[in-house]
């Protein structure tokens, strides 16, 4: 491993890291640096084939005292994306004045090689990929073969998708860390950024400094468990929109907010056999629907927003549902999907136990009954297999993921926002009490707090904790 611990990162111009038009002008801002660094591709072959993962780094406006590693969740998403991103908001905080701010691609992510693809962004546009609803659409044992042989020969074999893991990722930070030149590791990740987080800060507690886990995943639910509070908190929200709407006459969903699930279902029923074409060409399907639902309940603030998409969408338009359905994969206007689907396919295949067909049919029904905005004929037709049952290589990660207990953590800042209807609120108090770390509960909406909320208290909060390690008082509450 000598090899790997030594490198010295080239830093340079970020052109070679966009993968689209958006971030080829975020990249270009010159504030910004970039380099790669190499990593194993097998940790139990390192010296064999070796895969590179994207950095993109802020230098520090002073004398840099390390660097502060980010992760902004998915998996799929891409920390060199989301450093440029949200490059004001850095630039202008106190963090930078003494970290280097340093994002980082994971294995099969953005800029970082190999890639992992099991299907191209023109079929993610005409639906001819296994589509998301409670579980993958994925309903005969053939179609889960033909699903992981694509993924097989879009990856470019079978070990660039079986090394995909959380478990190898954590060891990349530990590399990463090594190489930037950082004792102990100061590090902020959203939503499945504290999966990672987590798990390095448990392998690892002394090689440690800071960790903020934003928006936390509960590290004692399993993922059945994990899917049923998120679709819980989803239909809550919902609920809310829908009484949000009610104060309007002419409401799309309705005057009575008890009623919306019906009136939706409505709405989206001529989508279930024929969908919505566009004025660019594409076709809206139900599946996309719910998936610009999904995006606009992301965020109190996106509302509005959603309310006007479905209200168009029953006057026979269907563009505004498709441009949230769009931000919900961070699709470009060139076409380009910068949220990474097929890694999040990849990583969660070799990180989450499988369902037999039986228990995945049952889990969708679960969905259903928690979740009824979706209809229980939407979501429990047929039998259903999971993505992963023909995946060729079995997990290497434990269910739970996360030990029950260990010593010696140093202190931890746990961040979770009460109305979050991805990563719901509950995952960051058990989080928390895992760790037996910090936790600043933020009274809102959204998914994600810090840099992203507006909020100073958070940020100041959570700017305290990275720079001078002061964790907030017991019972501390920020909102939105």
């Amino acid at each position: 491993m000598a090899a790997y611990l030594t490198q010295e990162p080239d830093w340079g111009s970020c052109t070679d890291t966009a993968t689209n038009a958006a971030d080829a002008e975020l990249f270009a801002n010159p504030a910004l640096e970039c380099a790669s660094v190499e990593v194993p591709l097998d940790y139990d072959a390192p010296a064999g084939e070796r895969a590179q993962l994207a950095l993109t780094r802020l230098p520090a406006r002073g004398e840099a005292e390390g660097s502060l590693l980010v992760n902004p969740g998915g998996p799929g998403g891409s920390g060199t994306s989301f450093v440029a991103s949200f490059l004001p908001q850095w630039q202008n905080g106190p963090v930078a004045e003494r970290f280097d701010i340093v994002g980082f691609d994971p294995r099969g992510i953005g800029a970082s090689t190999p890639a992992l693809d099991c299907y191209t962004d023109e079929e993610y546009d005409a639906g001819d990929v296994p589509r998301f609803g409670a579980v993958y659409d994925i309903t005969s044992a053939e179609q889960a073969v033909d699903h992981a042989q694509r993924c097989i020969e879009g990856s470019g074999g079978v070990e660039n998708l079986v090394n995909a893991g959380s478990a190898n990722v954590v060891r990349d930070m530990d590399i990463m860390r090594e190489v930037l030149g950082d004792e102990r590791l100061t590090y902020l990740g959203y939503s499945y950024g504290s999966e990672i987080g987590a798990m390095y800060l448990t392998a690892h507690p002394d090689k440690v400094r800071a960790v903020v886990l934003d928006s936390a995943v509960g590290p004692d639910w399993t993922p059945s468990e994990l899917r049923l509070a998120q679709f819980t908190a989803s239909q809550a929200r919902f609920d809310e929109v829908a009484a949000l709407c009610a104060r309007s006459p002419d409401c799309v969903l309705g005057p009575d907010p008890a009623a919306a699930n019906e009136r939706l279902h409505e709405i989206v029923a001529p989508l279930v056999r024929t969908p919505a074409p566009t004025a660019e060409g594409r076709d809206v399907s139900v599946w996309d629907v719910y998936l610009g639902i999904t995006a606009g309940l992301a965020a109190e603030a996106h509302w509005p927003s959603l309310i006007s998409a479905l209200t168009a969408l029953d006057a026979g338009r269907a563009e505004e549902i498709l441009a949230l359905r769009d931000g919900f994969y961070s699709r470009t206007a060139d076409g380009v999907y910068t949220t990474d689907i097929d890694t999040n396919i990849a990583v969660r295949c070799m990180d989450w136990p499988r369902l037999t067909p039986e228990e995945q049919t049952a889990h969708a029904r679960e969905v259903a009954n928690v979740a009824p905005m979706f209809g229980i004929d939407l979501l429990t037709a047929g039998t259903h297999h999971s993505e992963c049952e023909s995946w060729p290589s079995p997990p290497t990660r434990d269910d739970p993921w996360l030990p029950a207990e260990v010593e010696g953590l140093p202190e931890t800042l746990v961040v979770g926002v009460t109305g979050d209807p991805a990563t719901p609120y509950e995952g960051s108090v058990s989080m928390a009490r895992t760790l037996d770390a910090s936790l600043l509960t933020v009274d809102g909406k959204q998914h994600g707090a810090y840099l992203l909320g507006g909020s100073t208290c958070v940020d100041d909060a959570v700017n305290a904790y990275l720079l001078d390690l002061e964790t907030p008082p017991a019972d501390a509450r920020c909102s939105l």
